[in-house]
């Protein structure tokens, strides 16, 4: 899919589920979390679903059914990329929000967040899963264009058509498009 394809945000969001992606440090549970209050819908961070105390990660066969039975809800956000996952989650959404962000904005909003919570497990995080540095995670942030963004594009190419899409590329298209919704 070509991202410029896609519509522009015309300022309306009709939808009762949504999907959140992107890279790590691009901002999805913030801006789950705004999106959340301002539609006054639930809010479902992946990573607290996924992750096991001490940074274990749980089977691809329990992580699917899991996703599985999220989706089965009445309405949600769900952020998080999890590609495995994305023939789930967007065969059940209505709107799919990627923030697709530069790898230096990424990596740059990761080290911000190790050094702000570290050694303290993030809100939206699993118990027991403190921020750490890390640097095979920095290695991945920065794979992410090369690595998960081709995913990105070959499931929207699957799953846009009949979905609201909205692709944002930087924090202020994130802060307008926050400022537009109705």
């Amino acid at each position: 899919m070509n991202s410029r394809e896609l519509k522009p945000f015309d300022g309306y969001i009709d939808s009762t589920k949504i999907a959140v992606i992107g890279c790590c440090g691009a901002g999805k549970s913030t801006l789950a979390r705004r999106l959340g209050k301002t539609l006054s819908l639930p809010v479902l961070h992946l990573d607290a679903y996924y992750w096991q105390s001490g940074w274990i990660e749980t089977p691809e066969p329990q992580w699917r059914e899991i996703v599985t039975d999220l989706v089965e809800g009445q309405a949600w956000i769900m952020d998080g990329n999890y590609s495995s996952t994305f023939d789930i989650r967007f065969s059940a959404v209505e709107t799919i929000i990627w923030l697709d962000f530069p790898r230096w904005l990424c990596l740059g909003q990761v080290l911000k967040r190790i050094w702000r919570y570290r050694g303290r497990t993030r809100a939206d995080m699993a118990a027991g899963c403190p921020e750490r540095f890390d640097w095979d995670f920095l290695r991945w942030v920065w794979d992410f264009p090369k690595r998960s963004r081709p995913k990105i594009l070959e499931a929207l190419d699957r799953y846009a058509e009949g979905r609201q899409v909205i692709v944002l590329r930087h924090p202020s298209d994130v802060r307008r498009f926050l400022s537009e919704i109705q």
